[in-house]
């Protein structure tokens, strides 16, 4: 029997069948559970316009249900000289249930079989990532609440500019989050879309009810039209890479203030000593590599974007083997990114904060800006008062007043942390992972 599901009557040489397959075999591990939930409702749906009989279905769902539960185990395998996952759970069923298993391909192809894995992997994968990004934006926030009295320098061409607030600075990458949530969201808006029955792109003469499997499966939607579902091959990674680029982003911007800050000639924060790393020949470093690292990474996963429109950019409508790379760069993504959310959040709930800053009279400029305005709203003319202030930092004379009074939204002395939530909770909202659990808890059932 073949383990090819295109094979005929001649075979392919070792070499190309290595290069060809790449690293399909392994990454496919990812898929599995995906690939028998769209078989199941492929199946269900081929019953229904006379394809299976209800005895063939009822042996297939109950067949597809043990290699799922396998795959969620970790138990499923790709066998040496077996392409893919298709192939396998394919192969699987045929051992069990003979000629019965063939007949599950009838009315898709390959193409659709993987559009569809990879859309289900997707969402999973990106509401992990979601519950990650916000496990993080509640240790921002609380910090934010707890420090939000506490002084630090803020900073403009890395001088020393005006007084900013280690509230200001933890709520600041909180609201980075929120909206980097709205990019997580259009996302899994546009990954929740159905393409199979797609075929090969081009449809298929059987009569196929894709409006049932878009239901079965859980998506909002489908791919309408067939041509364009398979043109979202690669076109889906991209847009899914730009939202983890844009989460990234943050994440590595913060990463860098935190090495930064926690340098001995800044002094602005500790981390705790679990959480860092010595030198093998100077016994007083405490090394900030946990953030270096998540800097890093992230800066990788800026490139993802990139690295998949070089990729696919080039080509026209249809399948072609280029997009089987972008496997390669695309699922391995969400791990790293939830690895450096999980990090992160873990480093910044047991990090402590300086609460003496301002005490240093290095720091006494900041404080101009506060006494040009405390003169202008006395009534001098700003421009004379900014003359004024800054004569005195040159004569020396100036004296820093650190009382602080702001009160508009969003500054130190109002955070507007509140509304961040509620900015938060409204994205989550619309992001309705609850279709998707449903559909599956039926299929599986």
């Amino acid at each position: 029997m073949t383990n090819k599901l295109w094979e005929k009557n001649f075979g392919v040489s070792k070499e190309i069948e290595r290069f060809t397959i790449g690293k399909d075999r392994e990454l496919d591990l990812c898929l599995a559970k995906y690939d028998v939930l769209g078989s199941m409702a492929h199946i269900i749906m081929l019953q229904t316009i006379g394809l299976l009989t209800a005895e063939e279905l009822k042996a297939l769902l109950a067949e597809l249900k043990t290699i799922y539960r396998l795959a969620d185990e970790g138990r499923f395998e790709i066998e040496e000289g077996v392409e893919d996952v298709h192939s396998q759970v394919e192969l699987m069923l045929t051992r069990k249930l003979g000629d019965m298993g063939k007949k599950i391909h009838s009315g898709r192809s390959r193409n659709d079989q993987v559009l569809v894995d990879l859309k289900l992997f997707t969402r999973h994968a990106l509401k992990e990532t979601v519950e990650l990004v916000k496990i993080l934006f509640d240790e921002l926030l609380r910090k934010s609440h707890q420090y939000k009295e506490v002084l630090m320098p803020g900073y403009t061409h890395l001088q020393v500019a005006m007084p900013s607030s280690f509230g200001l600075w933890f709520g600041a990458y909180a609201e980075s989050l929120a909206d980097d949530m709205l990019f997580l969201q259009a996302a899994y808006k546009m990954a929740n879309r159905n393409p199979l029955g797609s075929a090969a792109g081009y449809g298929s003469s059987f009569p196929l009810n894709r409006t049932l499997t878009t239901d079965l499966l859980g998506f909002d939607s489908m791919n309408y039209n067939v041509v364009y579902a398979q043109m979202g091959r690669g076109k889906m990674e991209r847009n899914v890479a730009f939202a983890l680029a844009t989460v990234a982003g943050t994440l590595a911007k913060m990463a860098f203030d935190a090495c930064l800050f926690n340098c001995q000639n800044f002094n602005f924060i500790r981390l705790p000593k679990e959480c860092t790393t010595g030198s093998s020949i100077m016994p007083h470093k405490k090394n900030p590599d946990v953030f270096e690292l998540i800097r890093a990474k992230s800066n990788k996963l800026q490139g993802l974007p990139q690295q998949i429109m070089l990729i696919m950019n080039n080509l026209p409508v249809g399948y072609f083997r280029d997009l089987q790379i972008i496997k390669e760069v695309f699922l391995p993504a969400f791990d790293e990114l939830k690895d450096c959310l999980q990090m992160a959040a873990y480093i910044i709930n047991k990090m402590e904060v300086n609460e003496h800053i301002p005490e240093n009279p290095m720091y006494d400029p900041m404080f101009s800006v506060e006494e040009v305005n405390r003169l202008a709203a006395a009534g001098m003319p700003f421009r004379d008062a900014y003359k004024k202030v800054g004569l005195e930092i040159e004569a020396g004379t100036f004296r820093a007043d650190k009382h602080i009074h702001h009160t508009h939204e969003g500054s130190m002395g109002n955070l507007c942390n509140e509304r961040i939530e509620a900015l938060m909770q409204q994205t989550l909202r619309e992001f309705h992972f609850e279709r998707m659990e449903k559909a599956e808890k039926e299929l599986l059932k």
